[in-house]
């Protein structure tokens, strides 16, 4: 077949569209929404390229109005976990055969697609299922989508050109295989974009995936699922089931074909998935890849030369957009007493001007939670809150069920520096500040260290240079994305690989070489091109007499 050395179009971010009134998008849009509101889906699972239905139908309906149906999904069990281990297998070979460039077609293919005619769509599911804002589903649906999906490309042929010197007479080469079995993407609810690229960054290097989406993000997942169908995606690459979590671990992690996991979801979630790993390491045929992103407790650090309204816009974005249901949300803030009562001025009165709502209504900034379990969790901190003498509500605090799951955005003010929603991820619209002295702020520093077991992201507010560069420092591990002033949530593919360690995960930043690299096993091969015919090298040669 012919050969080449193929140069992939050159990754460049997707242009983020406004929807601002007026515009050809923003109509587009609202008739989207208008028309998948209008359906009932009965939602299959794809498996093998076939959809699969079962007689477990489980209702799905917008957060943010829990009464309207918007479909059904099919809930699988073990045995439909079996059947696309068996159907990922089965395409196993030919797609690890198919030349890269094929493959690179089809997720650049799927790139356009979200870019064109579905990101109306990608857009609108994730806005009803998942309850986000047109802005928000934008920069996450469709256009974070696309840049994992190009620089994900871009990514693979970068890897394929590393290759070793050649010695003369030698020549060394790498070949960059799939892994020997298939990967297990398990993927949360908050980003449309994660949920297509933990199965189709490992599929992009050859290998074959069983891909189990939060039951909570299945109303996208199946869009996710028809854009790849459409690209041209061979049956079996990637296989979507709908069975519970514990059950689909039990299938997968006790498989000898186990290769490795793609994860974004709870740190505790992911260490018992590490720990089954470990307990079950000698059934497997190799040794699995572990990749995982978990939780955050970001965290903002400012200290009195910071610019005060600059620090609480980043607050307010920071914390609230997305309901605060980012891994990145800014959920404590540390900020010096000489600067805090302007600070909280400015904050209050922006908070005050924030909508809640729908995001059928453009207008509104904050949605619902995500589910009923997310709503309880969130209004029983709130609550102690507002009882404990260790801590204040001084925002919000107003939470409501009987519509959908509406949290008000809220500032908790903690007294001590260890409260517990200081410490605890709460994934919700919940920031707790605490002041501290100026004059105590490397004290407050080692505070913060020491806080919270997670490492994701953090941002450091400051107009001071010398601070800056000792704040940095100090907090080295304390953050894998790191962010000097700004908020710290919003890491763009190609921008900011995105990934934190302790107790975030693996740090192996989701969209570049680092995580893809992860996905491929490497066989160095030599050839001599004329070997010796003597067994003996120069030094057993006798001396000269």
């Amino acid at each position: 077949m012919p050969k080449g050395n193929y140069n992939v179009p050159v990754a460049k971010n997707e242009p983020v569209l406004s929807h601002a009134p007026g515009t050809p998008e923003r109509a587009e849009l609202q008739a989207k929404l208008q028309e998948l509101r209008s359906e009932e889906l009965d939602q299959p699972m794809v498996i093998g390229g076939k959809e699969v239905y079962t007689d477990r139908k489980v209702r799905m309906f917008p957060p943010h109005e829990i009464a309207h149906t918007l479909g059904y999904f099919n809930q699988g069990d073990a045995s439909h976990v079996e059947m696309a281990i068996d159907a990922a297998l089965e395409a196993r070979e030919c797609w690890a055969n198919m030349s890269w460039q094929h493959r690179a077609s089809i997720f650049l293919k799927a790139a356009d697609l979200l870019a064109g005619p579905y990101r109306a769509k990608i857009n609108a599911a994730s806005m009803l299922g998942q309850s986000k804002n047109a802005f928000q589903a934008e920069i996450d649906a469709a256009c974070e989508f696309a840049d994992f999906l190009r620089f994900g490309v871009q990514v693979m042929t970068e890897i394929y050109k590393i290759q070793p010197e050649s010695a003369k007479g030698i020549w060394n080469y790498n070949e960059y295989r799939p892994l020997e079995g298939f990967v297990f993407a398990l993927t949360p609810f908050n980003f449309t974009s994660i949920a297509g690229n933990l199965p189709a960054a490992p599929a992009m290097m050859g290998n074959v995936a069983v891909w189990k989406p939060s039951k909570t993000a299945v109303y996208s997942a199946g869009v996710i699922m028809e854009i790849f169908k459409e690209a041209g995606l061979p049956d079996g690459v990637i296989n979507l089931v709908y069975a519970s979590g514990p059950v689909a671990a039990e299938t997968v992690l006790t498989h000898p074909e186990f290769a490795g996991i793609h994860f974004t979801g709870s740190t505790a979630v992911f260490q018992s998935i590490w720990k089954t790993i470990g307990e079950n390491i000698y059934k497997y045929k190799s040794y699995p890849r572990i990749v995982g992103e978990t939780g955050g407790k970001d965290f903002i650090f400012a200290d009195n030369t910071a610019k005060k309204r600059e620090l609480a816009i980043a607050m307010l974005r920071g914390a609230f957009e997305y309901q605060g249901q980012k891994c990145s949300a800014a959920s404590r803030c540390y900020v010096p007493a000489s600067i805090w009562p302007e600070v909280k001025e400015i904050f209050g009165a922006e908070l005050a001007t924030v909508k809640m709502g729908p995001p059928e209504d453009f207008t509104n900034f904050v949605n619902a939670v995500i589910d009923e379990s997310s709503f309880d969790k969130l209004k029983g901190f709130i609550d102690r809150a507002k009882d404990d003498e260790d801590a204040e509500v001084i925002f919000g605090g107003n939470c409501d069920k009987s519509v959908g799951y509406f949290v008000e955005p809220t500032v908790i003010l903690a007294k001590k520096p260890d409260y517990i929603t200081m410490q605890e991820e709460l994934f919700g619209p919940v920031l707790t500040v605490y002041v501290y002295e100026d004059e105590d702020m490397d004290a407050t520093l080692d505070l913060l260290d020491k806080t919270s077991i997670y490492a994701l992201t953090g941002a450091v507010w400051s107009q001071n240079r010398y601070n800056i560069e000792k704040i940095a420092k100090r907090l080295e591990n304390c953050a894998g994305n790191f962010y000097i002033n700004d908020k710290p949530t919003g890491a763009v593919v190609g921008q900011q690989p995105f990934g934190g360690a302790r107790g975030s995960g693996t740090d192996d930043k989701a969209g570049s070489i680092f995580n893809m690299l992860r996905w491929t096993a490497i066989r160095t091969i030599k050839e001599t091109f004329v070997p010796p015919v003597n067994y003996t090298y120069p030094n057993f040669q006798p001396d000269n007499e």
